[in-house]
């Protein structure tokens, strides 16, 4: 059992089985999620015997950076974890003007088959523990000294294939006694698995909804994701709407502009037909290209024509700043190489 992957309440009953005094709960909560220590050790204010009972009793998750690079053009960090078992794993932390920014990955590797993404590519691994989920936050923020004031579930891995371990890493990293990160600045993307969204809707949360559309038909969109074979775009959207309404949270739809595929005038018009009236938000981004595959990326001018297209009529439109493109910045790269390299 990992220990950091335990919710406060969790820790209180494993606590009372171990015949330790309720004060005890809060003091090593506090040193996980607080002081995000990477060692049971460092808990200085535990006697010798307990830190040795939690050390043979459970697994303390503790990621150690593999490789780690650095954008010249924007100081884009992007992190290569290695998992106790061996297993790599990507975060990235990005620096914008309102705070800093962590992208964090749900899984080792993916089994959505995304054209596109680099994540997919050797499938899925395995899904990751809520612990290390928290630890790519935690040792990003002890290797940079800044505090992380923005979480975007968005990495590798596919977060509604993983459902309990994630909603429990929501409600640890936003809890009070830990890090404290408001849900409200957390995203969390989906490809559109849409029991989860409805799941998700239920538990009420304030994060925001991501979703990967990247198309604005059916047809098109199964050429790109293999999940639109399970779930039509009608469905989606019926998901969505009963997210906003049980949430009040706007909806954020990923769409990444693939040259000549997803990026003419006619999507235009059909990415218009399908969300107007919706309370949303459409983010524009240029396709970062992985090696394996022929998609190019729109040119600068054409996303801007997109974009201005949109809002034209009436859809509410952003371009995603272009981040850590010189350092594999795309999902699953930097872990696809080193394992290619190893």
């Amino acid at each position: 059992m990992d220990l950091k992957s335990l919710s406060f309440e969790e820790l209180q009953e494993e606590f009372a089985i171990l015949g330790e005094p309720k004060f005890r709960v809060s003091q090593v909560y506090d040193w996980m999620h607080k002081k995000c220590v990477s060692d049971i050790d460092e808990m200085t204010n535990l006697s010798k015997a307990l830190r040795e009972k939690l050390k043979e009793k459970y697994e303390f998750t503790s990621l150690r950076m593999a490789r780690m690079q650095e954008s010249e053009i924007d100081g884009t960090r992007k992190f290569l974890f290695e998992l106790s078992d061996g297993n790599f794993i990507e975060s990235v932390w990005m620096k914008y003007h309102h705070g800093n920014s962590v992208c964090i990955s749900s899984q080792v590797g993916c089994r959505m088959g995304c054209k596109f993404c680099a994540s997919t590519l050797d499938g899925l691994e395995r899904n990751l523990l809520p612990g290390e989920m928290l630890d790519q936050i935690y040792r990003i923020s002890q290797i940079t000294g800044e505090r992380v004031s923005n979480i975007v579930v968005m990495g590798s891995g596919e977060p509604m294939d993983n459902y309990d371990n994630v909603l429990k890493f929501l409600k640890i990293i936003s809890d009070e006694r830990g890090l404290c990160i408001s849900q409200r600045n957390i995203t969390v993307s989906t490809c559109g698995i849409v029991p989860g969204i409805r799941k998700l809707a239920e538990e009420k949360l304030q994060i925001t909804l991501a979703i990967s559309l990247h198309a604005p038909t059916d047809e098109k969109r199964k050429a790109l994701m293999p999940i639109a074979n399970s779930y039509s775009l009608a469905e989606v959207m019926d998901a969505c709407r009963f997210y906003f309404d049980k949430t009040g949270r706007r909806i954020s739809f990923e769409y990444a502009l693939v040259k000549g595929v997803n990026d003419r005038e006619e999507e235009v018009a059909e990415l218009t037909s399908l969300l107007k009236g919706m309370n949303c938000h459409i983010n524009l981004i240029p396709v970062n290209p992985i090696k394996e595959r022929d998609y190019r990326s729109t040119d600068r001018t054409n996303v801007l024509n997109f974009q201005n297209k949109l809002e034209k009529n009436g859809i509410n439109v952003t371009i995603r700043r272009e981040m850590g493109r010189d350092i594999d910045g795309a999902c699953g790269q930097l872990r696809r190489r080193h394992m290619e390299e190893v």
